[in-house]
């Protein structure tokens, strides 16, 4: 049987992001699914202030429906869609960035059913928290400043993490632009950056969400490296694999490395469907079988 690919957006991300990417697996005779975390895709919000012209005032404090959206809501979302999936054969998860925290809370929760788990430059915390990750040298040189710019609002008031994607600022631009996609086109940068949303959830998980050995370190799992990321530094990713080997040592990541920023990727993705489809190809039974 085909293997199903599921597919797992990070923060401010939807799943049309992965429309390329899903159109390459299609042509390589995959089938995917893009998922959408609740308060993403056609379930975000965004405020009229979002639009053109602008309110800078009504943004920072319109209501978002993401406002109290968990780790735990999105990993039973999550599961829902694993369970649905797996009816058909084999099921292959894969996250990108902060959808990696999703990924491994329903790994946690239901490593039957998952056959191979793909982390893209996504977090896996075991060690430590993800916030506490943030605090540690192998992210001293993670590029934040894009985000930071474009944040607006208090995130305590609104119950959620306000971005303005919008934004005319050109120093704005240019940061976010260096942080995610510095080896892109200004025109596909700007192109992506239209189909992030303004809002995203603010629970990144505790102790408890950690990639847990007796059920997440069951599944066979690969963690893909983009080399030029500035938003997840190579060093960080090399330490989370390094982690995660230690916590399973006799089923450790099968490492794979892939050119380009956080989000080149998911721009000229025929290199990462070439690669998912490699990953996915053992679990493809033959015809007839």
């Amino acid at each position: 049987m085909q293997p199903t690919f599921v597919l797992v957006h990070g923060a401010f991300a939807n799943s049309f992001s992965f429309a390329p990417l899903q159109a390459e697996l299609g042509l390589l005779g995959h089938r995917s699914v893009g998922v959408d975390l609740p308060g993403h895709g056609f379930g975000a919000t965004y405020p009229r202030a979002y639009q053109a012209p602008q309110d800078p005032g009504a943004l920072a404090t319109a209501p978002g429906s993401i406002e109290g959206v968990t780790l735990a809501d999105n990993a039973a979302h999550l599961t829902g869609v694993l369970e649905r999936a797996k009816r058909n054969g084999p099921v292959v998860l894969v996250s990108h960035s902060r959808g990696g925290i999703t990924a491994t809370a329903a790994a946690n929760a239901r490593p039957d059913l998952i056959d191979h788990l793909v982390y893209v430059s996504a977090w896996c915390p075991t060690a430590l928290d993800v916030g506490e990750y943030h605090a540690e040298p192998e992210m001293a040189t993670a590029d934040t400043a894009g985000l930071a710019a474009a944040v607006v609002g208090d995130p305590a008031r609104l119950g959620l993490l306000r971005s303005n994607f919008r934004t005319a600022d050109p120093e704005a631009l240019a940061a976010l632009k260096a942080a995610m996609l510095a080896d892109g086109t200004d025109e596909e940068f700007l192109v992506f950056l239209n189909t992030f949303q303004p809002d995203e959830n603010l629970d990144i998980g505790g102790p408890a969400d950690r990639a847990q050995a007796e059920t997440w370190g069951r599944i066979p799992k690969t963690y893909v490296r983009l080399t030029d990321d500035a938003s997840m530094p190579l060093a960080a990713q090399d330490r989370l694999i390094r982690e995660g080997d230690e916590l399973t040592p006799d089923n450790p990541y099968t490492v794979r490395t892939l050119e380009g920023s956080h989000l080149k990727w998911l721009v000229e993705p025929a290199p990462a469907a070439r690669l998912l489809a490699e990953v996915a190809a053992p679990l493809t039974a033959p015809a007839g079988s």
